[in-house]
């Protein structure tokens, strides 16, 4: 008569040592736990199928308990009974899960911003606000799922979330953003149907007047702003590029993607490659004395970072793109009163008339399309002594105006 196995106890479990050689803990039904010499504890089933004797892992003890490996047990019997092999059975489920992952609404989307970047469709600005709207919004709630089975509900839900904290433009986008993946997917053969078409009339209608970005173009209110600037009671990188933004008057992605790498210190001259430019043209922005001083003062900072404006939370990756605006709002300046971008502008009007500075020197510095009198587009080095000088005389007067020096009146333009 056969020995019957006695179910193993958890004092028994607990109390097992480990010795010169692996023991093995029966508690029936093909259950038992192995004590390796290590010390390890780890849950085996043996069973026989198809007349070959095999052996699977249900984990290690404690992380599954007794009651659990039981249980364990009791599935792959329920298998074996119906002609499964669990061993089988278990390879199945794993290559479900990954298939699904690899699926999911998150792999997908991060598979087509890869592509979007990698074929130059973005500036890597433009691409790093398309990502953090994915992480912050979409993939919390919708990122695990396999985009089959994403619904309209699931879009309509994130969007309402982001429209309730009054951010109607950014849910529009992540609407757009969820359409382009579905697209994608479905140009890749893994869905059939674009949900988020469905919602195109969910939101609000874009307003057809265009509203310009907010600046101040007014010297007399420029002043208090620079003051407040380097008053800034938050993070030294971030006051630093609030202190150069009106220096280089630059777009602030281009600002906040600039990297250690392109600064010339020697001839004062930070050199943007084509890539991370709007127009997909390399641009020459000369440094200014205080320009310089600045990124001195910085570089022991952040110079372990190939970006000048490191993320707090890695330096790996630039500065959030809502970083200079928040500073704005932290310092009480309301986004009717001044953005990151409206510093093109301020530049711009102070510089042409107050200044007196030639249109087509401003226009090139601030990297617009300019054309010689033949109809050429200028290249990156065009009037760069008379930019250089301009630059620094900009510097200046800025200065200037933070000292309380005397402000210009605006020019007569000519009829």
């Amino acid at each position: 008569m056969a020995r019957k196995t006695l179910p193993l106890g958890a004092l028994e479990i607990e109390r097992a040592k480990a010795g010169n050689k692996p023991q093995h803990l029966f508690d029936g039904g093909g259950l038992f736990l192995l004590v390796a010499t290590s010390g390890g504890k780890w849950w085996r089933f043996k069973y026989s199928h198809s007349g070959k004797s095999k052996t699977i892992s249900f984990g290690t003890y404690p992380e599954i308990s007794l009651a659990q490996a039981r249980e364990k047990r009791e599935e792959a019997r329920k298998l074996l009974a119906a002609g499964v092999d669990p061993s089988t059975d278990r390879k199945a489920v794993k290559a479900a899960k990954i298939e699904l992952l690899a699926n999911s609404f998150e792999c997908i989307a991060r598979e087509w911003h890869k592509k979007m970047l990698g074929d130059s469709a973005w500036t890597a600005d433009h691409a790093d606000t398309i990502m953090t709207r994915m992480e912050k919004d979409m993939f919390p709630r919708i990122g695990g799922k396999p985009i089959t089975e994403v619904t309209a509900k699931d879009i309509r839900t994130i969007l309402d979330q982001v429209k309730e904290r009054g951010a109607v433009d950014t849910a529009r986008r992540c609407r757009t953003i969820a359409s382009q993946v579905f697209v994608y997917a479905i140009g890749t053969d893994r869905a059939e149907y674009n949900i988020a078409t469905s919602l195109s009339k969910h939101l609000p209608a874009v307003s057809k007047t265009r509203k310009h970005m907010s600046s101040i173009t007014d010297p007399k209110e420029l002043a208090p702003l620079l003051r407040a600037i380097d008053g800034y009671q938050g993070g030294f990188v971030a006051k630093s590029a609030l202190q150069l933004l009106p220096l280089l008057f630059v777009r602030p992605g281009e600002l906040r993607h600039m990297e250690w790498s392109e600064i010339d210190f020697e001839v004062a001259e930070w050199n943007i490659p084509a890539q991370k430019m709007k127009m997909k043209v390399a641009h020459l922005v000369p440094l200014s004395v205080r320009a310089i001083e600045i990124l001195t003062a910085l570089k022991p900072l952040t110079g372990n970072s190939k970006y000048v404006f490191p993320s707090t939370r890695s330096f790996d990756r630039c500065m959030s793109d809502n970083t200079i605006n928040a500073a704005f709002r932290r310092m009480d300046f309301d986004g009717d009163t001044i953005t990151g971008h409206g510093f093109r502008a301020t530049a711009r009007t102070i510089l042409d008339e107050i200044l007196g500075f030639r249109v087509d020197f401003i226009e090139h510095q601030l990297a617009h399309a300019v054309k010689d009198p033949n109809g050429r587009a200028y290249n990156r080095t065009a009037h760069l002594d008379e930019r250089k000088k301009m630059m620094q005389l900009w510097a200046d007067y800025l200065d200037g105006l933070k000292a309380g020096a005397k402000v210009l009146p605006f020019k007569q333009k000519a009829a």
